[in-house]
Order: structure tokens, then C-alpha cells, then sequence
């Protein structure tokens, strides 16, 4: 490989989210967290490269976008998932959460209830109840080890007046990229309701082999015309830090409305250095990327076998696509309190507890696998050593 994804960097002491708040989170500063979902490998060189060019300009002042971070971005989803996208249909948000909040506050009224499907990337709810709205939840059952779209009770839920749905794709926690017929069937019920779908496609980069992303926008002019897609490189190349997203949708009454809020509330303003990160990311990332996918490949393989081999009472459910795996713990029969010390007191390792992602995560564990292979080796030592009986 190009890329040394097994160099161990250390991050404590840096104010990171993942690794400094072992103490306030989980009782112990020196627990092993595989976590909140960013990566323990370095950005792309192009990235970094860029990064240290703009700092060393030393004045940090109002910064503009320009055509070439568009066209980045334009040219991006055309050659990586032909998806062609004009560059008028991108407005910058500084993150998804924030596009799906200003999405149901524009676009559904107070009381008003919001679709999703759990379980579910947590500050879905949050958007949602924050909002003053109410969570419809439609809950995705699992048929042949994996996540599938319960359409007869999202039509039900339609019917009950439901104009808005919050839509993640690929899933997470559940690793699902969707197929294309399963996510024209879900378009053909929201046009048939008058449903607007806010897809949050911030994983699209990262199908597993085997599988494809399908821009849900794509699908159509008509599904187009009733989606906004909430996009980042920030999952793809590990740049959260940068605060750094955009919204695509080409119903140019959506995006004024949109754009307007994003104004009122001023975040509309360029960062200094965060679109010159996306643009070389976008230019000159894919050969990282590729290497990244691959050895995250490896890591899931190592730990679906290590599972099965050393705590077989738990099942992971094989992803399509992200570096999260979702594993049922209900076969070591604890509640969540139960999984909480298992993870933080016994085995001092933090995994992401299943019920933040909606009630019918209840007993399961999401385990972050971009990391470098020595520290998910470690952490599911810890975790299946502390399961097993003594």
C-alpha cells in the first residue's frame, strides 16, 4: 500500500472528540474508543498539503468560494457515482445536522411529525424533537441478516399526513446500501403522498465491494425535484473537524428557501480553510481512498472472524457499506446498563451503545473499524475476554 493505515498517531491530548473524553463520558481517561464515527488515520497528503499551505498565508480573513471547488464537487459525483449535478444546485451548510434541522424547520410546521427510519444515526431525533416536530419512527426489520424498508407501514404513516422524510442512505448504523429498486419504491410512495425526502447520503463514498451507492436524487427528475441531498467529503476523507458540508437539490424553490435561512442565521460565509480541503480531496484523494476502503475490508473481515471465533452469542450484521459495524448483543442477555459496564468497567473499551440509535437498538453494539488493525485487535480482545465467563 501507498498509505500506512497501521501507523498508530496519537491523538490524546489534542481536544479530541474520540479520545479525550474517556473520563467524562465513560469513567476512565484511558479507555479504548471505537466510537463516535471519525477515523484514526491521517488525511490525504493533498489535504494536509493544502491545510498547511493556507496557514502558512498567516492572515485569516473573510475567504470567497470559487468555480473549482463547484467543479470539484460536480466533477466528483459525476465520475465517482454518474451522478450529474450542476454546480447552481450546491449550498454550503457547515454540517449535515444542520441541513437536517433548517430541513424541518422550513419545511414542515410546528407539531408536525417527521418520518424516519430506525434505529438511526441519533441527532435525527434530535433535528426532529428540537424542532418542536414529532419523530414518526419507521422501523427497518431485519430479513436475511440485514436491514430492509418496512413500505407497508411507511405508507400507513404517509397516509396519517407525514410530508416529510428523513432518509440515510447508506444507513447507519446498519452498514445498508440501498438498491436501486428498493429505493424506487420508497420515491414512487413519496410522490404518490407528497412526501419531500432530505437524503442524507454522507456515507456515499464508502460502499464495500460488491456494492454500489445510488444517489437518490438520481433516480429521477421527478424524485430530483422533491429531494434535497445532504453530502460532505468530511466522512470520506476524515475532515469533521473542518466543519464542512453542502446541500444539492435542483428545485430551485427548495434552495431558495434554503439559501435565505442559511443567510438570516449568517453561515453562509466561505471558511478559510475548509473548501480548499474538500477541492484537493475531491482532485486528488481517490487513490487514498481506494487503499482506505481495502484495508477497512481487512478490518471488517478480522472482526466478523475474531467474533465468531471467541464470542459467538453475539452477530454482527455484515455492512454493505461504511466502516461501522453493527453487532447484536442480545445473546449475552444484558440490558443497557448491563452493556455499559461490560464495555467501560470490565473491558475498558468504548463501542457506541445501541439505544442512542432509537429503542430498537436496544442490546446492540456499533463498532468504529477505521482504525489501525493493532487497535481493533486490541479493543475486541478486551471486549470478548470481559464477556466470557470466568
Amino acid at each position: 500500500m501507498a498509505y500506512d493505515f497501521d501507523r498508530l498517531i496519537d491523538r490524546r491530548n489534542t481536544r479530541s472528540y474520540k479520545w479525550d473524553q474517556g473520563a467524562k463520558l465513560f469513567g476512565d481517561p484511558d479507555i479504548l474508543p471505537l466510537w463516535v464515527a471519525d477515523m484514526d488515520f491521517l488525511a490525504p497528503p493533498a489535504v494536509r498539503e493544502v491545510l498547511e499551505k493556507r496557514a502558512a498565508l498567516g492572515v485569516y480573513g473573510y475567504a470567497v468560494r470559487t468555480e473549482s471547488y463547484l467543479a470539484s464537487i460536480v466533477n466528483w459525483y459525476r465520475r465517482r457515482h454518474g451522478w450529474t449535478i450542476e454546480p447552481g444546485w450546491i449550498t454550503d451548510s457547515p454540517s449535515i445536522v444542520t441541513s437536517l434541522s433548517l430541513a424541518v424547520e422550513l419545511f414542515t410546521e410546528p407539531g408536525g411529525e417527521v418520518v424516519l427510519q430506525s434505529p438511526v444515526y441519533y441527532p435525527f431525533y434530535d433535528v426532529i424533537l428540537g424542532n418542536g416536530r414529532k419523530v414518526a419512527k419507521n422501523p427497518l426489520v431485519i430479513r436475511n441478516n440485514r436491514f430492509e424498508m418496512d413500505y407497508e407501514h411507511l405508507e400507513s404513516l404517509f397516509q396519517g399526513g407525514a410530508k416529510l422524510l428523513l432518509l440515510c442512505s447508506p444507513h447507519n448504523p446498519g452498514g445498508r446500501v440501498w438498491e436501486r429498486e428498493e429505493l424506487l419504491r420508497l420515491g414512487e410512495l413519496c410522490l404518490r403522498y407528497g412526501v419531500t425526502v432530505v437524503s442524507d447520503e454522507i456515507h456515499c463514498d464508502l460502499a464495500l465491494s460488491g456494492h454500489k451507492h445510488i444517489p437518490f436524487a438520481s433516480l429521477s427528475p421527478e424524485l430530483a425535484d422533491i429531494t434535497m441531498t445532504c453530502l460532505a467529503a468530511t466522512k470520506t476523507f476524515n475532515l469533521p473537524g473542518l466543519h464542512t458540508s453542502y446541500v444539492v437539490t435542483s428545485n430551485a424553490s427548495l434552495r431558495r428557501r434554503l439559501e435565505h435561512r442559511i443567510k438570516t442565521l449568517s453561515i453562509h460565509m466561505a471558511s478559510h480553510f475548509a473548501q480548499d480541503a474538500v477541492e484537493a480531496a475531491y482532485n486528488e484523494g481517490e487513490p487514498w481512498l481506494e487503499e482506505m476502503l481495502a484495508y477497512v475490508e481487512g478490518n471488517l473481515e478480522y472482526a466478523i472472524g475474531f467474533l465468531a471465533e471467541h464470542l459467538p452469542e453475539v452477530k454482527p450484521l455484515r455492512p454493505d457499506g461504511t466502516y461501522l459495524l453493527w453487532v447484536d448483543c442480545r445473546g449475552l442477555n444484558l440490558d443497557i446498563k448491563g452493556l455499559k459496564e461490560l464495555m467501560f468497567n470490565r473491558a475498558k473499551v468504548a463501542f457506541s451503545e445501541g439505544s442512542v440509535f432509537g429503542t430498537e437498538g436496544e442490546g446492540w453494539l456499533r463498532i468504529n473499524l477505521a482504525c489501525p488493525r493493532s487497535i481493533l485487535e486490541e479493543a475486541l480482545q478486551r471486549f470478548c475476554g470481559a464477556a466470557v465467563p470466568q
